[in-house]
């Protein structure tokens, strides 16, 4: 990956901002023009510094009440790739990590409620071969919600 100049930087820190921004005034803010802007957004793109496009969701607004993460312990660390096959079934679980210290994974999933929690760690999580035990945590607020800062 090339490093990113002064320009990138710029481009970054406006889109992230807002991703619907039009380039139009991308240009207008950096001080080139918007061929420029298309150009260096479809590199970034390229090269993977950004991934995606799309809007955030408030979960809660959707019907999920319940943020949790959950470590998991495997039996062995080898079990990752087709335990986190069987995690991305469930479209609960929006987040999967390998780790290291007490928890072989790291998982962030939305539920509905508790009981939802209930059902999707007893009759569909705890149930995935490999996965020896679970240790729960239901965010109570979020306090920060950010992209990493570009500099």
């Amino acid at each position: 990956m090339e490093k990113l100049d002064d320009l990138d930087k710029d481009i970054l820190r406006i889109i992230i901002k807002n991703a619907r921004i039009p380039f139009a005034e991308v240009a207008e803010a950096c001080g080139v023009s918007r061929a420029a802007i298309h150009q260096r957004v479809q590199k970034l793109m390229d090269t993977g510094v950004i991934e995606g496009s799309g809007y955030s969701v408030d979960e809660k607004k959707l019907g999920f009440d319940t943020c949790t993460y959950i470590g998991l312990r495997l039996e062995k660390g080898s079990l990752y790739k087709s335990v986190a096959a069987e995690l991305k079934k469930l479209p609960e679980v929006t987040e999967c990590h390998f780790t290291t210290g007490p928890y072989t994974m790291l998982i962030k999933l939305y539920a509905r409620n508790n009981e939802h929690l209930m059902e999707l760690l007893n009759d569909k999580i705890q149930e995935i071969k490999g996965i020896v035990s679970t240790e729960t945590l239901i965010s109570l607020n979020k306090s920060i919600d950010r992209e990493i800062p570009i500099f």
